[in-house]
């Protein structure tokens, strides 16, 4: 029997993000391609007799919640409901990746408490096992599992992998963070009795550009159904976009449900020039490849 276990898990970004009209259940049918990219969160699990969680990291942690509400220790529960396991865990969290940026950071801690508690509770669930414990947990969570980059459908958590070549990106976080939640429902405001028609699929020249690692051919595909929310909530945000292009991006978007920015550069040097530019303009400026695997183990002692 192992004490430990270590597994790390990335961020994400959303190259298309197409929102339908909300459900009878107030979720809104998506069209998403998650991306992973190279930040990430490691995850360590121990055992204990009842669930904890510690974290520390790079980025603000005031907002995480430690308790029952944290997506790792949902999922650790869940886990541990599935398996018949009567213990618990210490769960310790190195964070990454921007809080409350739409990057899925709280996903990717959840994914990588299940792989690592499956290691180290010996429970021997496959993949297809875990996506079923991962999907109520959030949209996310299926995804940070599998990583590289998928098309999400329903609420994304349909994920369909396809083929990537590799991009370089430049992501700059913000001190405001935007709830998921109420970027929808400004969403749904801003469009008010327009008919919503449901979400299009990604085009054929969308999955060439991937499949090819062609970023000048991907750059004006990109687009982000929640982008018109996030700016109504952080005006901001516009001006910072424009700066990024004006720095020679060949794209620039609001990632998910945001506050965070996403730039596609051309190659990395065209990524680093534009970070530097970034930086003297006063931001905080992450350089990214894309895409990385999934949720996976590193060490186990």
């Amino acid at each position: 029997m192992v004490d430990s276990v270590t597994v790390k898990a990335p961020g994400k970004i959303n190259l298309i993000l197409r929102v339908g009209a909300p459900g009878p259940d107030g979720y809104h049918d998506l069209v998403t391609c998650f991306h992973a990219v190279d930040i990430s969160e490691t995850i360590t699990v121990a055992h204990a007799d009842e669930f904890s969680l510690s974290v520390a990291g790079s980025v603000s942690l005031d907002e995480i919640p430690l308790g029952g509400d944290n997506l790792a220790i949902r999922a650790a529960k869940a886990l541990a409901a599935l398996s018949g396991y009567q213990g618990g865990a210490k769960i310790t969290i190195d964070k990454q990746v921007p809080v409350g940026g739409g990057m899925g950071g709280g996903s990717a801690d959840a994914a990588g408490a299940l792989v690592a508690l499956n290691e180290l509770w010996e429970t021997g669930h496959d993949i297809a096992e875990l996506l079923a414990v991962a999907a109520p947990l959030g949209a996310d969570v299926p995804f940070a599992l599998l990583g590289g980059s998928a098309v999400g459908r329903g609420r994304g958590d349909q994920l369909t992998s396809v083929p990537s070549g590799v991009f370089n990106w430049v992501l700059v976080p913000s001190a405001v963070h935007l709830s998921t939640p109420q970027v929808y429902a400004t969403l749904d405001v801003l469009r008010g009795d327009e008919a919503v028609v449901a979400p299009r699929e990604p085009s054929e020249e969308f999955f060439a550009a991937m499949a090819s690692g062609d970023a000048t051919a991907l750059a004006p595909l990109l687009v982000n159904d929640l982008a018109p929310a996030s700016l109504e909530l952080h005006p901001d945000l516009a001006r910072t976009l424009s700066q990024g292009k004006g720095l020679g991006a060949l794209a620039g978007m609001v990632s998910g449900s945001g506050p965070t920015l996403v730039f596609l550069a051309a190659d990395a040097q065209g990524a680093e020039h534009l970070a530097l530019g970034l930086e003297a303009g006063g931001h905080r400026a992450l350089r990214v490849t894309s895409p990385v695997q999934g949720a996976h183990l590193v060490e186990s002692r």
